[in-house]
């Protein structure tokens, strides 16, 4: 990757009193937007009110200068109030955390990064993701044509859809026997539409619907990236890194929450040695994603993306999973048939936390790319 560029940042703003405001808001609503299956919108107008959609564009950029640690806060309390809403401004979150990780330490990046975070910090523009399903391997069709190509393609996982006027994504090019493109997809264009496809078990506020892109012109100069399908490249060290620690601050905050609901509800009943062994294997199981995290968090901070920060990255993503939705088991389990009710929130939660299961890198993956390291073997191509 080069040698590391360090910048003395300018101040940082402090995210955490809007983003508590932001989820007792949500809150109110989150009971609604799940049994309804419709999106989050209010939450994305209230959180680019309060100037959380721009909180990781570098303050010298006119935005919030938060930085990955920051950033899993907002993330983390916006889970305490609507879980769809924090995973779902996880995504936009990675996204404008990518490139001002880029700006800060790859100064020669500048010209592609600096325009678009300042866009985001005066436009409170909102970046969509197209997800696990569009990883390493890459997806759709992106034919050359004169001056660019032309890309037809279906993405799936897009949270935020509705919300959205930039989708992140890429195509692959017949290009060298395989080439992925890396490009910004207005979702305004009239090649772009969303499809009504988000009908989940859980989660079910955060719009994550298929984005279908037909025939879309893209211009040679808005070409991000090029990189050989099929094996990791360095920006994928970087996003990987950078991103995971967020998404998954969205899951542990929705485990924080279910413990702190069960102890709640087990507070009304007598003591017994069967609760007191359910709420200990709880704290247990949270003490866990809580350190898995931290240490998620700190892998990033070193700033040095690479192959061995992406295993601390996936075995940290790993960890949280499991744990978070053991926690989120044993909430259920501690609160007992008063859980069960939906007015508890317990069973929503139980639900959400479900979807922990699907990001990259998935267990057996993790599991591979792990054990190649520890052996010294290649893990170009595992992912």
């Amino acid at each position: 990757m080069g040698e590391i560029q360090h910048i003395e940042r300018a101040e940082a703003r402090d995210l955490k009193p809007a983003a508590r405001a932001l989820a007792r808001t949500c809150a109110a609503e989150a009971a609604a937007r799940d049994a309804e299956d419709s999106f989050v919108a209010e939450s994305y107008d209230r959180a680019r009110a309060a100037g959380l959609l721009d909180a990781g564009v570098p303050a010298e950029l006119g935005g919030g200068g938060a930085d990955i640690r920051a950033l899993c806060g907002m993330l983390r309390e916006l889970a305490h109030g609507c879980s769809s809403t924090a995973l779902a401004l996880s995504m936009h979150s990675h996204q404008v955390a990518f490139p001002a990780w880029r700006w800060h330490h790859q100064p020669q990046t500048r010209d592609k990064t600096e325009p678009l975070l300042r866009r985001i910090a005066a436009e409170k523009l909102v970046l969509l993701s197209s997800g696990g399903g569009d990883w390493i391997g890459g997806s759709g069709k992106a034919e050359p044509v004169e001056g660019g190509y032309r890309v037809t393609a279906r993405k799936m996982f897009v949270s935020g859809a509705p919300a959205g006027q930039l989708l992140m994504t890429s195509a692959i090019s017949p290009e060298e026997g395989g080439t992925i493109i890396h490009f910004p997809c207005p979702m305004g264009a009239a090649e772009v539409s969303i499809l009504d496809t988000w009908h989940t078990l859980g989660m079910r506020g955060t719009g994550s619907h298929d984005v279908m892109i037909d025939r879309l012109f893209v211009p040679q100069e808005k070409v991000a990236v090029k990189r050989p399908q099929g094996q990791w490249h360095p920006v994928f060290f970087i996003l990987a890194t950078v991103a995971f620690p967020l998404i998954y601050a969205a899951y542990l905050g929705v485990a924080e929450r279910a413990r702190d609901l069960a102890i709640e509800i087990a507070a009304r009943r007598p003591a017994s040695a069967l609760s007191r062994d359910r709420a200990g294997r709880m704290e247990t199981a949270l003490a866990t994603a809580r350190m898995a995290h931290r240490h998620m968090v700190e892998t990033a901070e070193l700033n040095v993306p690479s192959a061995e920060t992406v295993n601390q990255t996936m075995i940290g993503r790993r960890l949280v999973e499991e744990n978070a939705i053991r926690t989120v088991e044993l909430a259920m389990e501690l609160a007992g048939g008063a859980g069960f009710y939906r007015k508890a929130e317990l069973e929503r939660l139980f639900r959400d936390i479900q979807a922990a299961r699907y990001h990259p890198l998935q267990k057996e993956v993790q599991s591979a790319f792990a054990g190649a390291t520890a052996l010294g073997q290649s893990t170009a191509e595992i992912y």
